[in-house]
């Protein structure tokens, strides 16, 4: 909700604040203000609404995941590297239903800024690799398979992974 440099600037506001409790002898409150600037910093790399995205998007409730991505209205300057990926990889995971020129858009920007977790990456090249396989670009597809196929390390989408290459041989 807040820009990324804002939240380090109260975070900082506040250790000072718990610094000035802690020579005043109120060593609860300082306690308590340490933790309380501990969340702040946490959302400076964690960014809260696309948390919120992500726990709509576990209820398969698309709509209310699109609300809370359309809240962050300048993704580059609100957000990290790697939550900037992320922002591409939800949306990518939206729009794939209905729009799939904009769906490689967003899922090829997510690879190319990051995804903390092999999964999510996994997932987004599986992704790429259906997208390119309805487009009938079988080579690209292949590659896009086989690099989804070793990131996937617990062998969640290995079923999709075998339907997609079923799916190839047709082409």
């Amino acid at each position: 909700m807040f820009n990324k440099n804002i939240k380090l600037i109260v975070a900082a506001g506040i250790l000072a604040f718990a610094v000035y409790q802690f020579t005043e002898g109120n060593i609860g409150n300082g306690i308590f203000l340490i933790l309380l600037a501990a969340i702040f910093v946490l959302f400076y790399f964690k960014n809260e609404l696309i948390i919120l995205a992500f726990l709509q998007l576990r209820k398969q409730n698309f709509e209310g995941a699109k609300k809370y991505l359309d809240k962050i209205t300048n993704p580059e300057g609100a957000l990290v590297r790697k939550q900037q990926g992320y922002y591409n990889y939800l949306n990518g995971l939206m729009v794939s239903q209905t729009n799939l020129i904009q769906a490689e858009k967003y899922f090829k920007k997510a690879i190319e800024l990051g995804l903390s977790m092999d999964q999510d990456l996994a997932l987004a090249k599986l992704q790429l690799a259906g997208i390119a396989a309805s487009k009938r670009r079988k080579i690209e597809a292949e590659k896009l398979l086989g690099e989804a196929k070793k990131l996937d390390k617990h062998n969640m989408l290995k079923d999709q992974i075998v339907m997609l290459k079923q799916q190839l041989k047709r082409i």
